[in-house]
């Protein structure tokens, strides 16, 4: 999809851009070792892989001025010596998100030796994905509570990798128990905006009851609204009202996504250019400066 031609007329943006979720896999494979989780390797890891060096370029090119950078766990699973050593090389462009396991029985101690300066900025939970296509509900048993306890003492935003559904009922138990944890929802859960924008927009609006819940708004839920049209506004209207702007943050994908990050861009520009200005720099670039205080930091 090239939607750039699409919003050519709707004037220059005046928004700075942060892009919350994007992933980078190194050419050194003796340096970097594959490590999948699951042991299998992603279609596009393996296909279209990008530097941390690329990243950089296509972010001047496109105009985005920081990124987090999320592990790619389907390329190197726990692994988090690649988005962690990138982000020590150009710490005013990016900050870290790596994968952890909280089964283990050392996750918290893990956790708060992996975080502080030059270490991870937030975690991720990959409990489905192109490569673990059965959701997995592992993320709220008992034996990840100290897991949980730690991310909400260090302040730390987990990114959350699930499909709502049978397993939303976990996630609200998770938020529930553990109030005080920033959980950042990767890919908003996957609603299914193609059967029913209105329906997917009021399931997910109902989360929004719990205010440590915050939605990653990526392709993978923009190429549905912007196929559906004008009847995207009844999934935005409801959800950007009930979770504000300030809760939402876009991320590109790249290069999970196929299309190229200039293409990414102006698909959530074309998409959300009815929203007011000060909500679109909430959700491209404010949200994710919140979140991640090291983007702040970076920049002064």
């Amino acid at each position: 999809m090239h939607v750039t031609e699409d919003i050519e007329d709707k004037g220059a943006p005046t928004v700075d851009f942060v892009d919350a979720h994007c992933h980078i896999i190194s050419d050194d494979l003796t340096g970097y070792p594959r490590a999948p989780i699951g042991g299998k390797q992603s279609q596009w890891a393996a296909t279209r892989p990008v530097t941390a060096e690329g990243m950089v370029s296509r972010m001047d090119e496109t105009g985005i001025d920081q990124a987090v950078l999320v592990q790619a766990t389907t390329n190197y699973g726990y692994d988090n010596s690649y988005v962690l050593d990138s982000c020590r090389r150009r710490p005013e462009r990016f900050v870290a998100v790596g994968t952890v396991d909280p089964l283990r029985p050392d996750a918290a101690a893990s956790l708060k030796a992996a975080v502080g300066d030059g270490g991870l900025a937030g975690v991720r939970l990959f409990t489905s994905g192109s490569t673990v296509p059965a959701q997995g509900e592992w993320f709220v048993a008992p034996e990840t509570f100290p897991f949980w306890e730690q991310a909400g003492e260090l302040g730390l935003p987990v990114c959350l990798q699930m499909r709502l559904g049978p397993a939303t009922k976990q996630l609200v138990e998770l938020l529930e128990r553990f109030p005080g944890v920033t959980v950042l929802l990767d890919h908003i859960g996957y609603p299914d905006i193609a059967a029913s924008p209105a329906r997917a927009g009021a399931e997910v609006a109902e989360l929004s009851a719990h205010p440590g819940l915050h939605l990653k708004l990526t392709h993978r839920n923009l190429e549905r609204l912007h196929d559906a049209g004008e009847r995207a506004i009844d999934f935005l209207g409801p959800v950007v009202e009930a979770f504000g702007a300030g809760r939402i943050a876009w991320g590109s994908n790249l290069p999970a996504a196929e299309q190229s990050l200039p293409d990414l861009l102006a698909l959530a520009q074309g998409v959300l250019h009815g929203l007011p200005e000060r909500d679109r720099q909430e959700i491209f670039a404010g949200t994710a400066r919140r979140l991640y205080p090291g983007l702040v930091g970076a920049r002064t």
